[in-house]
């Protein structure tokens, strides 16, 4: 099933599972405690049940209030109505993958002054791995996503995202990796400055559990980027791409390190707007993921 959180004009959050195609079961409406996916997983860790056998425990117990997701869509991206799309859960921490994909190894090798770092680590058993995000600085569906100022190519980078519970992938979600690709060519060294400031993450729009992904290395993923209504850029790519495995990485992840539950992990890109393409304040940037769902956000400098 896929979940998600959604926030009211009155303040309060719900957590609603899509049951059927575009239709929202409210389970917070059965059960009022019932507000977050970590409380599902909790439960589902200490009972050995299945998140989405929990959630139709819940629904069977009682008749759920139901809303249209095509229209809770629009109300968010309207910023009006009763009820809109929040961040799916609150990541403790979101970490990222880099150089997963051919094309990103390429690519990082081109715009590069030191391209063999890139060539290495795309071949090493040991992958890149990198700290990307403190919950404040991860944004959700259709809140604004940043750019550096002090940057001259900054780009979004559309992630398949895992969460980790327990040192287990539980579910998966999108995830867009904005980078200033530009620091970073100067000098892999200043990676963290083009990775890690203000509003340089999203996820959503919803956390879909891995028993409903299945396996995540067949999933179609697309992004696009629109100024003044207008499409600037679309590139399309799989998931099937990918070097390393989401159970490798985890592994690697959770090696000497302690990860807390919930942590989200982006798994690296292989699409790359050119160089002539960069984020400016007021564009927006579309993120689509087979089996997971759309995610919006527009652009801001910070």
């Amino acid at each position: 099933m896929r979940y998600y959180r959604l926030t009211g004009d009155d303040g309060e959050t719900r957590l609603a599972a899509e049951v059927e195609d575009d239709v929202l079961y409210d389970l917070t409406s059965i059960d009022e405690d019932l507000t977050e996916v970590d409380d599902l997983a909790a439960a589902g860790s200490l009972s050995g049940n299945t998140i989405d056998d929990l959630a139709r425990t819940v629904l069977d117990s009682g008749q759920a209030d139901t809303y249209d997701l095509p229209q809770i869509y629009e109300a968010s991206r309207d910023g009006a109505g009763e009820l809109w799309l929040d961040r799916p859960f609150d990541p403790p921490e979101v970490w990222a993958a880099g150089v997963t994909y051919k094309t990103s190894e390429m690519e990082r090798r081109r715009e590069s002054d030191t391209p063999d770092v890139y060539s290495k680590v795309y071949a090493a058993e040991r992958p890149e791995l990198f700290f990307k995000a403190t919950p404040e600085r991860c944004m959700g569906p259709f809140e604004s996503i940043g750019v550096r100022e002090d940057s001259k190519w900054n780009v979004p980078e559309p992630e398949l995202a895992f969460v980790v519970y327990k040192k287990q992938i539980i579910g998966y979600t999108a995830g867009n990796d904005v980078s200033s690709r530009s620091i970073e060519g100067e000098n892999p060294l200043y990676l963290p400055q083009a990775k890690l400031y203000a509003n340089s993450c999203a996820i959503g729009p919803c956390f879909v559990t891995a028993e409903t992904i299945g396996d995540p290395h067949g999933l179609d993923v697309e992004c696009a980027i629109h100024r003044d209504g207008k499409e600037l850029f679309r590139g399309k790519t799989s998931t099937s791409g990918m070097a390393r495995k989401c159970f490798e990485l985890s592994d690697w992840l959770h090696r000497h390190n302690m990860i807390p539950n919930m942590t989200t992990v982006l798994t690296g890109t292989a699409i790359v707007p050119p160089p002539d393409v960069t984020l400016q304040e007021g564009d927006v940037v579309s993120i689509t993921i087979q089996n997971i769902g759309l995610l919006e956000n527009d652009v801001i400098v910070v």
